[in-house]
């Protein structure tokens, strides 16, 4: 018998396997062939180990679901911190990962279900049903996504495939990675070192002004503490941080670098901001922006969303130095949410983009939170620049943007960790020094005017 056909093309196939590592997919049930039936599924995919769902609609939308875990029609909740849903429209590629602590799915014997939220082939019948979860509740469900995002909130399907999950053997020649990275203690001492002794062009600054923007929960806060930490020598929170729906950081702060082994100032300042948000009255206000690029906004400033800063006419007649004001600006991104960015959100990051552009300040973007973005990742962080899904995130946050592919890094920063980790330490240096290098464009640009 012929082998049965997957609908998958070979960039789907290649999108979805960038999730799942080193993997081979065989076909296991195909709903249009076997029937829609929970018997003829648990025929072929009970006791097959990890598997993915994937699930096609008449809108073009392909969606579907990862469970590292056997189905067994046992009638148990399964905890599967491995699982995940994911989408594929109009070539962007998105994942959810299951919320920590959180049951992945029901292991019953129906139609496969992710998180008692979203059941395919529901009824024996070729649609997929979203079960919604009272808003009271709503923080308690495994995974967090909106139907309309994952499948257009299209339910009726035109096919749906559960293929086996096979790990292949690793060959000693390794894919090329999409970029070179080395990955040892020297290579972060060498960092660490060029940063500490990174020469500025124009006297007239003794430090650089990073100013971080971005998203409300996309990690600044979090990124200066992991910068810290690093040259502290241990994991430090001295910036406040957090995941909340409202910006935790609500005034401006300028928080210098320091040694830990001298408390020598190192030669750049990161200054943090409240979150953007796609609302108007809420989170960092444009006009803030303009008074920060311009050096007018003092250190521990409180921001009003509803009123922007207003200097007093004494300050704002005495034009800011360039020591006062910003020389390179770093968008924070989460990786997990690029794909779920809002129209508005994106409409706002252009016009601040537009702003920043008319000041001639280098930008760039720092993608947070790659290791939950992609499995494969997670397992081994030094997976980023090897992993096609991690690239496919990068050249979709340079095209939304607008800022070059070459200018877009991924990080991982210091959230739950007790001690250093080499490899993000590595990751986040980098970052640094691509930042310290365009804040030099930048004075170079300056001083020949």
């Amino acid at each position: 018998m012929a082998p049965i056909a997957s609908d998958l093309t070979p960039e789907q196939r290649e999108q979805l396997c960038g999730l799942l590592g080193n993997v081979d997919l065989t076909l296991l049930y195909k709903a249009s062939v076997h029937g829609y039936e929970a018997s003829a599924f648990h025929q072929r995919c009970d006791n097959q180990g990890a598997t993915l769902l994937v699930a096609y609609n008449n809108s073009g939308d392909i969606f579907g679901g990862y469970t590292s875990v056997d189905y067994t029609q046992s009638g148990q909740e399964i905890a599967d911190k491995e699982a995940f849903l994911f989408s594929i429209r109009s070539g962007r590629l998105l994942c959810i990962k299951v919320n920590g602590g959180y049951k992945a799915r029901l292991d019953d014997a129906e139609m496969p279900n992710f998180g008692q939220q979203l059941f395919f082939c529901y009824n024996n019948q070729p649609v997929v049903n979203y079960k919604e979860i009272p808003n009271y509740i709503n923080s308690f469900r495994p995974f967090r996504f909106n139907p309309d995002t994952l499948y257009g909130n299209n339910n009726q399907l035109t096919e749906c495939e559960v293929y086996k999950i096979k790990q292949t053997l690793q060959v000693s020649i390794k894919e090329k990675p999409w970029r070179n990275i080395l990955w040892t203690a020297e290579r972060r001492e060498e960092l660490m070192a060029v940063i500490r002794s990174h020469k500025l062009l124009l006297s007239s600054v003794s430090r650089v002004r990073i100013l971080m923007l971005g998203p409300v929960g996309a990690g600044k806060s979090s990124f200066f503490n992991s910068i810290n930490s690093i040259f502290m020598g241990y994991v430090t929170s001295k910036a406040m941080s957090g995941s909340a729906k409202s910006s935790v950081t609500t005034q401006f702060r300028m928080y210098p670098v320091k040694d830990g082994h001298e408390r020598k100032p190192l030669p750049f300042v990161l200054c943090d901001t409240m979150g953007l948000e796609e609302q108007s009255g809420a989170g960092l206000d444009i006009k803030d922006i303009t008074s920060i690029l311009q050096g007018h906004i003092p250190d521990r400033y409180k921001f009003n969303p509803i009123t922007p800063f207003q200097p007093d006419e004494q300050k704002s007649s005495r034009p800011a130095s360039l020591q006062e004001k910003i020389h390179c600006v770093v968008y924070m991104i989460d990786a997990t949410k690029i794909s779920l960015m809002s129209e508005k959100l994106e409409e706002k990051l252009t016009s601040v983009r537009s702003l920043i552009n008319s000041h001639a300040i280098p930008q760039m973007v720092v993608m947070t939170k790659v290791d939950e973005a992609c499995p494969h990742v997670q397992k081994d962080l030094q997976n980023v620049y090897a992993s096609s899904y991690t690239k496919l995130k990068v050249q979709e946050v340079s095209s939304r943007l607008g800022v070059p592919v070459s200018c877009v890094l991924p990080v991982k920063n210091y959230s739950q960790e007790l001690e250093l980790e080499l490899n993000c330490d590595v990751l986040l240096l980098t970052a640094v020094q691509q930042m310290l290098r365009l804040a030099n464009d930048y004075l170079d640009d300056v001083d020949s005017f």
